[in-house]
């Protein structure tokens, strides 16, 4: 059984904080993506890499045998309401065994775990039956799944498991709802406002549709285990001459969470039938995006993500909760998360058998005050070493 020396839970509690106090919001992330080469460099990784994408890998194994994938991202949100806080939100502080700070538990003191659970395996002289490759991702937060794709089908890395180190409270998270961002726009004529029936307002024909796609909540599918789907409505946008003009033209943006048997092509098909019904001149398209990364790399796509789960007594599943019991003594709690994570791409589109374990309570991710127990880092990375050891055993 792995285990932490007093010097070591100091200096994981401190690499944390340190993390905290380098801000990385989505798209700047090159200097925390420095300090964590400079503690990979110090853990005993056998090789240590920037992609073109700007992920930082490190390697911990023999380049040949099966790949076990640590994956977690550098990037933040923003801090919102700096009011809301009542700690510096890049302070790093931390107050009775508990860090604060935006990215405590989302995810920078996982991402410090994972780099402390391959320093347990170094320092204990493990040789693994395989490779594992601890991945810090950039741009999760605002298109998840772009980076490890990248990672995955142009640099090369094909691990044959997936941790995601996203907040569970040290459980074991088995998937989550997949999402589709819908533009959904609606058409009308123009004309001087002091006459509006001679125009057809466009605002008018969005109305209609609101009030048909809230209805559409109760028809959605649930999956016993990840729950309902849902749908909202969460912006809306017109377009005039004037604002003293009939608008010809308004978008609105929905949020459609797919739960197990829902797909982009039903969520458009839904949205098409109301405007069908509805009788009004409208378009429905999945939403994309385009970011560049701080190392310029442009990554471009459409703002899907498929749902996932993996079964409950798959082999990955079996071996994780063996891993938990024998580092940290107790039995793992099995789950799923509430939003969406870098799942959608390795197990939702590649089909890699991936799982979530992590440090921290997920309720305080993108919060004020975000916050991560120090304990439970050491105890993360305690697992992070068993599980790499139970994975990857040496033959």
């Amino acid at each position: 059984m792995f285990a932490l020396s007093a010097a070591d839970v100091t200096a994981l509690g401190q690499l944390a904080s340190d993390l905290v106090r380098t801000p990385s919001i989505s798209g700047a992330e090159g200097a925390v993506a420095a300090r964590l080469i400079e503690a990979m460099r110090n853990a005993g990784f056998h090789d240590i890499w920037t992609d073109r994408v700007g992920n930082v890998v490190g390697r911990y194994g023999t380049g040949q045998g099966p790949k076990l994938l640590y994956e977690g991202h550098m990037d933040t949100i923003d801090v919102g309401n700096p009011g809301a806080w009542t700690r510096d939100p890049f302070g790093g502080i931390i107050e009775n065994g508990i860090l604060y700070g935006r990215g405590a538990v989302d995810m920078k003191g996982a991402l410090a775990a994972m780099i402390f659970g391959v320093k347990l395996l170094a320092e204990a002289g493990v040789s693994l039956g395989g490779d594992l490759l601890v991945a810090f991702v950039v741009q999760e937060e605002p298109c998840e799944g772009m980076a490890v794709r990248a990672l995955i089908e142009e640099e090369g890395v094909q691990p044959n498991y997936v941790v995601l180190g996203e907040p569970t409270n040290l459980g074991i998270y088995l998937g989550q709802r997949g999402r589709v961002e819908l533009e959904v726009t609606t058409y009308g004529r123009a004309y001087h406002s002091a006459a509006p029936q001679g125009g057809v307002n466009a605002i008018y024909s969005a109305a209609r549709l609101v009030f048909g796609i809230q209805l559409l909540e109760s028809q959605l599918l649930n999956d016993p285990v990840l729950g309902q789907g849902s749908v909202a409505v969460t912006h809306i946008a017109s377009e005039a001459g004037s604002r003293n003009a009939i608008p010809d033209r308004c978008t609105l943006i929905v949020d459609r969470r797919l739960t197990l048997g829902e797909t982009e092509a039903r969520a458009i098909s839904e949205i098409q039938q109301i405007i069908k019904r509805e009788g009004v001149q409208a378009e429905v398209a999945t939403a994309t995006y385009e970011i560049t990364t701080y190392k310029g790399y442009v990554g471009r796509g459409r703002k899907y993500c498929p749902p996932w789960l993996i079964p409950e007594d798959a082999p990955l599943v079996r071996k994780a909760m063996r891993a938990v019991e024998r580092a940290l003594e107790f039995h793992p709690r099995l789950g799923v998360w509430p939003f969406s994570t870098d799942g959608v791409y390795t197990m939702g589109e590649a089909g890699i058998p991936t799982i979530g374990f992590g440090p921290g309570e997920e309720r305080y991710a993108h919060a004020a005050d975000e916050q991560v127990r120090l304990a439970d880092l050491a105890h993360a990375a305690r697992a992070y070493a068993q599980l790499a050891v139970e994975l990857l055993p040496a033959h």
